[in-house]
């Protein structure tokens, strides 16, 4: 083969090479974009099905922080008798059980929330433990000091439930 022939060759394979190259490039574009189109087709469907359990979770995890609030806690769970000891272990319990009863409802949330409402949680009961320590002498003198050390700064499940509000409206 000579040269000239060889140049004729090129020329003719050239513009295939080229078209070759194109067509694969839209193609694989066109690909991609279907693969988009039908993981967020998906994803709409599985919103509408997950999205009211997600809600209902958040739901549940804003009653299970409004029932561990300090003040609605002391309110709520009155002491049995006049031994503080057994009252502070009856608050702890209490909280404790609350949160035992949404456990399940971690699936639903982001790790930072599920972090968040344990944090508060852990706050709640080192605020009652704390109180525990002080020189009251009953169980009605332990629940004024429970409460006066809420009065005194922002409750720990009020701080985890804006930080709930806030991840809700995220999903929207």
């Amino acid at each position: 083969m000579s040269g000239d022939g060889i140049f004729q060759l090129f020329a003719y394979l050239l513009p295939a090479v080229v078209t070759g190259a194109i067509a694969f490039y839209f193609f694989r574009l066109h690909t991609k974009n279907e693969e988009g189109r039908r993981r967020f087709l998906l994803h709409k469907d599985s919103q509408k099905d997950t999205l009211p359990v997600r809600l209902q979770a958040y739901e549940r995890m804003a009653l299970f922080l409004e029932r561990i609030a300090i003040n609605n806690l002391v309110v709520r769970v009155a002491p049995q008798g006049q031994d503080k000891a057994k009252y502070e272990n009856l608050l702890i319990k209490q909280v404790e059980n609350e949160f035992d009863h949404n456990l399940s409802q971690q699936i639903y949330m982001s790790d930072e929330c599920w972090n968040i409402i344990k944090a508060a949680k852990s706050a709640t009961i080192q605020i009652i433990r704390s109180a525990g320590m002080s020189q009251a002498d009953s169980a009605d003198k332990l629940r004024e000091d429970i409460l006066n050390q809420s009065m005194e700064k922002q409750s720990p499940s009020a701080t985890a439930l804006a930080f709930v509000k806030k991840e809700i409206g995220e999903l929207w």
